[in-house]
């Protein structure tokens, strides 16, 4: 998540000014009827009078001098699902939203650098980030308050607190605002790219790595286990330059504990988000394309550079999870499925009772999936037991396990599960990088690059440009950094490995486009139009769940074979990033252009 600082000797005032009926005018209607994103359509049946988040938005908010609520959230979050249930659909709490405040439905997907700069306030002045985001902004578009879910007398009580606190005192809000605004940006200073600043920038981020690594159970945190990409790509590239036993053994560790155990679908394939615990059993159950396209190829790069060939195997699994269920007939994927299945049960379409196993499965087949599948321990969910390598399986039990995979796996499919079908541009370029990597795997997996490529060609651009998505059967504009840079990396990718003459041209086409939509001399920005106020450039956007989008358009600007993109790289390249120096570890991607970036004269 891409960080910019504040002067945290406001936050406790802050939060003390904001905790004390504005002027009444006519509620707007709900905009999110029959809206083509999967997200925001769920929302338009609800009593609050959702709006969009645009400039018509914010200028309503200025006329009326309320304040926006801007709730954040995405198809597949379980708890952003919990909250409407509990507070968007409940008719009291939506009057006081609809009376007090210009409430606005973002979805994540389509309006990733507003959610990045609010995650990224939510965490300065909480120390917590999450989703559902739900920000107070001011009309002049400065952020002045979060709530991550909260239940609903709670919800009821912080409203209206900060509706009394506003109309006591608007201007001390919106000064308070201010001051804890990053400053204006400045010009980035630069300094020389040497193998000497390559080197301290890993030993930065190694250090970093260290700190957070579990050295028990593997992955990186202590409390819940997310796959850390960025990380992990990072690492793997270390470890190839060069190889460290101890760096070697953590990396097989986690590699081996988020394929055999709860992280993993081991049924349908594919990766859920996050499990809950550091032992990677209990996962959120919703699946995103994003890490999917991200983990097959990491688990195809770890086969060799860890020697471990059986992970080529899990990126395969990975892979064709993504065709059996994420895959459009238009050549495009989808961005996610849900946590929950049509009933609004969570998990259960992973879920198995143990009598059903039992009737379907042979007595062997059985035996071996109560002992590693701990059908012998009481249940971690409500709805059944999720096939897991929770105990170590014996040869035998392996063999009679991928059986007893072949009988569920159809059964599995036939089940509900609720789908986010919006084709979005970035995340389908990451898909194409996962399918042109492991094209020598499988003919079927370089016809589906081909298919993807000619998707994101034809159909995701207009006049030469990308646009951000495609839902409904409608054109979502406004593209992303993260879009151009993800695609760009794509095709490139498309291009090396089947010697595409037209992904080359066009992955150049468009790292030009990108260059002048979201660079300047003062740094990178998200997107082409921001509303929030306390926006700033920054030298570089740090890694989140997602690469950074501003370091994977410098790497694959210095894979082209363009003077004036390669010399724009070169420049971006040579900027310090003041956070990055406080936080390699956050900057893994920037850590690995230091190191691809070739030195000065």
């Amino acid at each position: 998540m891409s960080g910019f600082e504040r002067a945290t000797v406001f936050t406790s005032l802050l939060l003390t000014l904001l905790l004390l009926p504005v002027a009444v005018a006519a509620a707007p209607v709900n905009q999110l009827v029959n809206h083509p994103s999967p997200y925001l359509a769920l929302h338009g049946s609800d009593p609050v009078a959702w709006q969009e988040w645009n400039a018509e938005t914010v200028a309503r908010a200025k006329r009326e001098n309320k304040l926006l609520f801007v709730s954040v959230g995405y198809f597949a979050c379980h708890w952003c699902h919990v909250m409407q249930r509990e507070s968007y659909k409940n008719p009291q709490i939506a009057a006081l939203l609809n009376r007090d405040y210009i409430p606005v439905k973002v979805d994540r997907e389509l309006n990733s650098g507003l959610d990045d700069a609010l995650q990224t306030f939510s965490a300065q002045l909480s120390g917590v980030s999450g989703w559902p985001l739900n920000a107070f902004v001011t009309p002049e578009g400065y952020p002045v308050f979060v709530i991550l879910y909260a239940p609903p007398d709670d919800f009821r009580k912080q409203l209206n607190h900060l509706t009394q606190r506003w109309v006591a005192d608007r201007a001390g809000i919106r000064a308070m605002a201010r001051q804890v605004a990053p400053p204006p940006a400045g010009q980035p200073v630069s300094a020389p790219l040497t193998a000497e600043r390559s080197a301290r920038a890993w030993q930065q981020f190694l250090a970093g790595v260290w700190q957070e690594a579990d050295t028990l159970h593997g992955g990186l945190g202590q409390v819940n286990k997310f796959p850390m990409a960025p990380q992990l790509h990072a690492l793997l590239e270390r470890q190839s330059r060069q190889p460290d036993a101890r760096l070697a053994e953590f990396l097989r560790m986690t590699f081996d504990q988020m394929a055999a155990r709860g992280m993993r679908d081991h049924v349908g394939g594919g990766f859920f988000r996050y499990t809950t615990d550091p032992e990677w059993d209990t996962p959120h159950f919703e699946k995103m394309l994003y890490d999917n396209a991200h983990l097959a190829p990491l688990y195809l790069r770890a086969a060799t550079v860890l020697r471990q060939p059986r992970y080529r195997e899990v990126a395969r699994s990975t892979l064709d999870f993504m065709r059996n269920e994420l895959l459009d007939a238009s050549g495009g994927f989808y961005s996610s499925t849900s946590a929950v299945d049509d009933k609004g049960r969570e998990g259960a379409t992973y879920l198995w009772e143990p009598d059903e196993l039992k009737r379907r499965l042979s007595p062997e087949a059985y035996a071996a999936a109560r002992r590693v599948w701990r059908l012998d321990q009481a249940r971690e969910f409500e709805a059944g037991y999720l096939p897991a390598e929770y105990r170590t399986p014996t040869a035998d039990e392996r063999r009679l396990l991928a059986d007893a995979m072949r009988i569920l796996r159809p059964l599995r499919l036939a089940r509900s599960l609720p789908k986010d079908d919006k084709l979005n541009a970035g995340l389908n370029g990451l898909a194409l990088s996962a399918f042109s990597q492991a094209s020598q795997l499988d003919p079927a997996y370089r016809r589906q690059a081909d298919r993807l490529q000619l998707f994101l060609l034809t159909r995701l651009t207009r006049d030469g440009r990308l646009v951000k998505a495609m839902a409904g059967g409608q054109v979502l504009p406004d593209a992303e950094l993260e879009d151009y840079a993800y695609v760009v990396q794509g095709l490139l990718d498309h291009a090396e490995a089947t010697g595409n003459g037209q992904s080359r041209t066009r992955a150049q086409q468009l790292a030009h486009i990108a260059w002048k939509l979201f660079w300047s001399e003062k740094g990178w920005k998200h997107e082409t139009r921001p509303l929030l106020a306390m926006l700033q450039a920054e030298p570089a956007l740090a890694d989140g769940a997602l690469y950074s989008p501003s370091e994977v358009l410098v790497l694959a600007s210095l894979r082209l074979p363009d003077p004036a993109l390669r010399q724009l790289a070169r420049t971006a390249a040579g900027w310090r990033v003041p956070a990055m120096e406080r936080d390699a570890y956050s900057y893994p991607t920037r850590v690995r252009v230091l190191a691809q970036a070739p030195p000065d004269a």
